[in-house]
């Protein structure tokens, strides 16, 4: 059975969440407390956290941070920060996806499974291989190597780059990029792909500023390098 772990400290939003989220099947952990959530994690391995931020002790972008030293678990963010930044921030440090307080639990199990399904190892991928240049991607086991070097990706980083991947010199808008790793789009958050593009490079790129996989289109959104792009000609394609 699917687990999930709850971490929040309102005793209310954890009761609303875990019976939305057992009468759709799955198995629910509970925690109110960042480094309880971070031991039971370590502990019970679920497939999924879904993250308060406001946390006593080890707020949530700590314990974000903290699981992405191990773990590359789901996480959705679950909080009453509403700020751009403190999204970003998230989404940055390793969170699949987000969604800000009040909520509708439905969405959440929605949501849940959104993520999940990305998470999923494809039983019947287009190919189990993916080749550009000098990555490769083995999507059923969701593992890259960019050089011979293996790169440890979130799945919502890796999904990103498969699809970048299965088609270089393709140019994809934010929308569409949103569109691919959501499944269902349930809002137009378009800064949630710089955050993840930026991710990605910095596991990437072998010189950050300097990007030579996934080149920018200014105003539209990204592709990645193909046969036009020659190695030392991205000096001027750093923009985020």
């Amino acid at each position: 059975m699917t687990t999930i772990l709850i971490v929040d400290d309102e005793p209310r939003i954890v009761e609303l969440a875990r019976d939305y989220l057992e009468h759709a099947g799955f198995q629910v952990l509970t925690s109110g407390d960042g480094e309880d959530a971070l031991a039971m994690a370590q502990a019970r391995q679920p497939n999924l956290v879904i993250l308060d931020l406001g946390l006593p002790g080890a707020d949530g972008l700590d314990v974000t941070r903290r699981l992405r030293q191990t773990s590359a678990v789901p996480i959705v963010m679950l909080t009453a920060r509403d700020r751009e930044l403190d999204r970003v921030l998230g989404l940055e440090l390793g969170a699949d996806d987000y969604i800000t307080k009040p909520f509708s639990p439905r969405e959440l199990v929605a949501r849940v499974r959104a993520v999940l399904r990305r998470a999923e190892r494809p039983a019947a991928p287009d190919s189990d291989e993916v080749r550009a240049g000098d990555v490769r991607l083995q999507v059923a086991t969701m593992r890259v190597d960019v050089a011979g070097r293996e790169v440890d990706l979130t799945p919502t980083e890796f999904r990103l780059l498969e699809l970048l991947a299965r088609q270089p010199g393709r140019i994809f808008s934010r929308s569409q990029l949103l569109d691919a790793i959501h499944g269902v789009a349930f809002e137009s958050y378009e800064r949630a792909i710089d955050a993840h593009i930026k991710n990605l490079r910095r596991k990437l790129e072998p010189a950050q500023g300097r990007p030579r996989y996934i080149i920018s289109v200014y105003g539209i959104g990204y592709r990645f390098a193909d046969d036009r792009d020659l190695p030392d000609d991205h000096a001027s394609d750093g923009r985020p």
